[in-house]
């Protein structure tokens, strides 16, 4: 499991498809020219492919990068698709939820109160 620390405070996550094909430096380019960030920022950025069953996660550590892959046997990752922003930023914690399985749009919190007095 990936736990962000204080190495890597930013998780971004990259909406659109991705071809699994690319590598470290076709990643690193989506970054730089589509994403507009920097590939070589303490952040870990996240790619998901079309068929929603195989995530990238690139970054950058102190002279090289590294790359994770997961693939699923079974199951999909939960994808944002009805967000308009092509870059979605998460937490550590939300990360590792996506990577768990759990879908973070989909899920909504309390309704939130509103009252006017105590009594």
């Amino acid at each position: 499991m990936i736990r962000p620390s204080k190495h890597y405070p930013r998780v971004y996550l990259y909406r659109d498809w991705m071809d699994m094909r690319k590598s470290i430096d076709g990643l690193a380019a989506i970054v730089e020219q589509e994403m507009a960030l920097d590939p070589f920022e303490e952040a870990l950025f996240v790619f998901c492919n079309r068929a929603k069953d195989k995530i990238k996660i690139l970054c950058w550590e102190k002279n090289g990068f590294i790359l994770w892959y997961k693939r699923l046997e079974k199951h999909r990752f939960h994808w944002p698709v009805k967000l308009d922003q092509s870059v979605v930023t998460l937490t550590g914690e939300e990360l590792n939820w996506l990577l768990d399985g759990f879908d973070l749009w989909s899920n909504k919190p309390h309704a939130r109160l509103q009252f006017a007095a105590v009594s």
